[in-house]
């Protein structure tokens, strides 16, 4: 009978760890508020990799940047005037990577910042001023 139970109780526990948040929803163990938020940050390097001027040279061979790492994120005040717009979550991101410069035949360190927010359950991107890598900390 212990053996049984012991069963059970295993399959019941694994079936509670794969149960899906839901198109949208908030992965385990993540802010609900940030929902969707690594999704948002993938794109923005995507758009990067196209429209970031360090990309448009390209190593032969290769492509013109790699080595993408966020290197900070950091929530910013929402303010009643975003409260009145409907924002739950807002903050800014820098992202770090290498783009190709002819000149040396070498990666050259790049990095970019984007102000993400959230209003009405849908994430928005805007350019930010460049801050701190290792904080966000505005300068």
């Amino acid at each position: 009978m212990r053996r049984y139970a012991l069963v059970l109780l295993s399959a019941l526990s694994l079936a509670a760890c794969g149960q899906s948040p839901g198109a949208g929803g908030a992965k385990p163990g993540e802010d609900p508020r940030f929902a969707g938020l690594d999704d948002q940050i993938l794109k923005w390097r995507g758009d990067l990799e196209q429209t970031n001027t360090a990309c448009h040279n390209k190593a032969p061979g290769k492509t013109g940047c790699q080595d993408f790492e966020v290197a900070c994120k950091a929530e910013r005040t929402i303010t009643p005037a975003d409260q009145a717009k409907g924002v739950t979550a807002k903050l800014v991101t820098a992202i770090t990577f290498n783009g190709w410069d002819p000149k040396t035949a070498d990666y050259k360190p790049a990095s970019a910042f984007a102000g993400f927010q959230k209003a009405n359950g849908a994430w928005t991107r805007s350019d930010a001023k460049p801050v701190n890598l290792a904080t966000c900390a505005d300068f």
